[in-house]
C-alpha cells in the first residue's frame, strides 16, 4: 500500500473564495483524496469536497452575499455574529442550498473541521460524520471569528476559529499518517503575517480567555513557521502546494458578487494550469 495523500486547507474568510474555485476543479476531474482537513473557511467551504458538490459554495455566497441575515453589521448588532448562525447553518444548508449530507455520510474520505479550544487555547480536530447535527456545530466553530462571533458551546466546552490555534495544519496531518499532502493556500508564497495590531481591543473583549488571547498574540510567528514548513515540504517533493499569484485583495466580509466570483475564477484558474503536475504528484506514491 502507497503511502496516503492527503489535503490541507487553509482558511482566510472570504479568501476561502478562492480554494473554492480550487475544489470545483478538484471534483469536475475526479481528483481525490485519502483524506482532507480544513480550517475555518477551508472547512465551511471545503466540506463541499466531501458532499460532492462543485459549484455550491460560489453559488450560494453569491446569491445571499447582499443578505444581511449571512453576513453584516446588522446581524451582528442583533444576534452578535457578524455571520448569522440561524441562517448560515440551518436555513441555507437544509431549506435554501441544499448541503448532501446522504453523500458526506457515503463518501468515505475523512474530513476533519479544526478549531480553538477558548479556555486552553489549543486546537481541537473534528472528523465530520453526517453533516448534520453537531457537525454544522463544529463547522460553525471553525469559522467563527473572535469579537465579531459568540464562542460555539459544544457539549461542556467552547470553541473558535480553528486558524488561532492551527492555521496550517500540514504538520497535524503528518501525524496523522498523510505523508504526502497538497496544501491549499490564500496567501501569496511572498506573504508574511504581522503581529496583531489591536491585541488590547482581544485582550480587554475576551479577558476571560487568557490563553485564547495568548495564542492570537503569538499567531503571527505560528503561522509563518507554518508556512515556512510547507515550503520546506514543497521543495522536499512531499507537499505540492496551490496558492495565489499575487494578494487577493478581497475583504474579509466582501459582499461584492463580482469580487467573490473574480477570487473563485482565479482558483480555478491556478488550479487548472497546476492540473497535470497535481496529478502525477498523487500517482507517485
Amino acid at each position: 500500500m502507497g503511502e496516503k495523500i492527503g489535503l490541507v486547507l487553509e482558511g482566510g474568510a472570504m479568501r476561502g473564495m478562492f480554494t473554492a474555485g480550487v475544489l470545483d476543479v478538484f471534483m469536475e476531474n475526479k481528483v481525490t483524496f485519502d483524506g482532507a482537513i480544513g480550517v475555518s473557511a477551508g472547512a465551511v467551504f471545503g466540506c463541499n469536497l466531501k458532499s460532492g458538490q462543485p459549484g455550491r459554495a460560489i453559488r450560494y455566497n453569491i446569491r445571499f452575499a447582499g443578505d444581511w441575515r449571512y453576513c453584516s453589521m446588522k446581524s451582528y448588532l442583533r444576534t452578535g455574529d457578524l455571520y448569522g448562525k440561524d441562517f448560515c447553518y440551518r436555513e441555507l444548508p437544509f431549506a435554501l442550498d441544499i448541503f448532501d449530507t446522504e453523500a458526506i455520510r457515503k463518501n468515505p474520505m475523512p474530513f476533519w473541521a479544526v478549531v480553538t479550544d477558548v479556555e486552553t487555547g489549543k486546537a481541537g480536530y473534528r472528523k465530520l460524520k453526517s453533516g448534520e447535527g453537531a457537525d454544522m456545530l463544529w463547522l460553525r466553530a471553525s469559522a467563527s471569528m473572535p469579537l465579531v462571533s459568540h464562542p460555539v458551546r459544544i457539549r461542556d466546552r467552547y470553541f473558535l476559529d480553528g486558524g488561532i490555534a492551527d492555521p496550517i495544519p500540514l504538520q497535524t496531518f503528518e501525524r496523522m499518517g498523510y505523508a504526502r499532502n497538497v496544501v491549499v493556500l490564500t496567501q501569496p508564497a511572498s506573504y508574511q503575517k504581522t503581529k496583531l495590531k489591536n491585541l488590547r481591543a482581544f485582550r480587554v473583549a475576551l479577558h476571560k480567555y487568557p490563553n485564547l488571547v495568548e495564542r492570537m498574540a503569538d499567531r503571527h510567528i505560528r503561522y509563518n513557521l507554518q508556512t515556512d514548513f510547507v515550503k520546506e515540504r514543497e521543495a522536499e517533493g512531499k507537499a505540492f502546494v496551490l496558492r495565489p499569484d499575487a494578494p487577493l485583495g478581497i475583504s474579509s466580509t466582501e459582499s461584492d458578487p463580482r469580487e467573490l466570483l473574480r477570487v473563485y475564477l482565479h482558483g480555478r484558474e491556478v488550479a487548472r494550469r497546476e492540473l497535470g503536475k497535481l496529478r502525477e504528484f498523487c500517482a507517485h506514491v
